[in-house]
């Protein structure tokens, strides 16, 4: 059996084929977006707030003095 070709990986920013030379970008211009991007964060990660319980853990402890 032929091996098969490994499939074509795309621009995550324009969606057009990815040049190995700025992989996985097709162009420095994608890349460069990509960038931007990250730098106004545009990308986050969604977080929840922190459990208050959590926080105040060292308040209960009593004072070593």
């Amino acid at each position: 059996m032929p091996p098969t070709a490994a499939p074509i990986a795309l621009c995550p920013i324009c969606k057009r084929p990815s040049h190995p030379r700025f992989r996985p970008f097709c162009s420095r211009r994608c890349a460069d977006t990509d960038l931007g991007r990250w730098f106004s964060e545009d990308y986050r990660i969604p977080a929840s707030p922190p459990d208050s319980s959590l926080m105040n853990d060292d308040e209960d402890e009593e004072d070593p003095r």
